[in-house]
């Protein structure tokens, strides 16, 4: 009885799922290049991340309304939680992108992964919900990890502001994050709607956008070919193919090898930061890099992931996946 109840096979088959592994791969590398694309589009955050909103609807909309007459419609309180998920998705296209333009698009990507400790915290705020040790011990490691990324002992080539980059990176993250215990509610009563979620946060995000860039100056119409040529990728590939796919991945995975796999994402951002816009972070920037994903990577396992690949790598444990 007790075998049966520590060790139960759905707890295995999902981490195993080639599928869902490799959409989650892939998902992860498309969104890794995103940073360089809004960097690339020369645009301003709000502009960046309004367009991008609009212009991914053009393909998220009719594909939620093929999804909604396949499936039925989402409950009208669902999608109010799924349009203000939107509403904190926005803040964290506006907060990131003005992040990649002070700190680089490496430095932005792995600070952000500060949604890795906010969202359990968010959990607790607003649901109660206990916090773990190993998650409280985190958050000075990951705060420590981000203040060296951002520059505090001086900062390379990769940005005019690393310090107020990495600090709009982190608010991002936790924008990030409310949006995903938003989104996770709703995906959870409708688990067959796989874009619908998305369109919709995606509407929330837009209006954001476009309020806040209305306030600050107003939404560049008026740009270069170019420009759109980006936005247009940025939005196909950023906000389009790499939610479904991620969304797609971590429904059959376990979270804490989710958590994992998506290490992928910041680790790919600092290397295309240095190859594609010649980005330089210092040896102390990439330490806090390497400290941020450590700690991530410790995090992703809460089930002793982690502590299981070290002994792996010292070989006191034989493989056996």
């Amino acid at each position: 009885m007790t075998a049966a109840v520590h060790a139960p096979a759905p707890h295995r088959t999902p981490s195993a799922d080639p599928r869902s592994v490799g959409a989650l791969l892939a998902g992860a590398t498309v969104l890794a290049w995103t940073g360089i694309l809004v960097a690339l589009t020369g645009a301003d955050p709000a502009t960046a991340s309004f367009w991008r909103c609009v212009l991914a609807l053009v393909v998220l909309a009719p594909w939620a309304l093929a999804e909604c007459r396949r499936h039925g419609g989402v409950a009208p309180a669902a999608a109010g939680w799924a349009l203000l998920s939107g509403v904190l998705l926005g803040a964290d296209f506006l907060l990131w992108a003005r992040a990649v333009l002070d700190a680089g698009t490496g430095i932005a990507n792995v600070v952000l992964n500060v949604q890795v400790v906010a969202l359990p915290l968010i959990a607790w705020l607003v649901a109660g919900e206990t916090m773990s040790r190993r998650q409280l011990l985190a958050v000075p490691v990951l705060l420590g990890g981000i203040a060296l990324a951002g520059g505090v002992f001086g900062a390379g080539a990769g940005g005019p502001e690393p310090v107020r980059g990495a600090v709009l990176g982190t608010l991002a993250g936790i924008a990030y994050a409310g949006f995903l215990y938003l989104n996770r509610s709703v995906s959870r009563r409708h688990r067959r709607h796989l874009v619908t979620p998305v369109a919709l946060a995606t509407v929330g995000a837009a209006v954001t956008s476009g309020i806040v860039g209305a306030v600050g100056g107003g939404i560049a119409v008026d740009l270069p070919a170019q420009s759109w040529a980006w936005l247009i990728v940025l939005a196909l590939s950023g906000q389009v193919v790499s939610w479904v796919l991620i969304g797609r991945g971590t429904a059959g995975l376990t979270p804490g090898t989710a958590a994992a796999l998506l290490l992928v994402h910041p680790v790919l951002s600092v290397m295309l930061g240095m190859l594609v816009l010649a980005e330089r972070p210092t040896a102390w920037q990439l330490v806090g890099c390497a400290v941020v994903v450590a700690a991530v990577a410790w995090l992703a396992g809460p089930g002793g992931w982690a502590r299981r690949w070290t002994r792996r790598v010292a070989g006191t444990v034989p493989r056996t996946d």
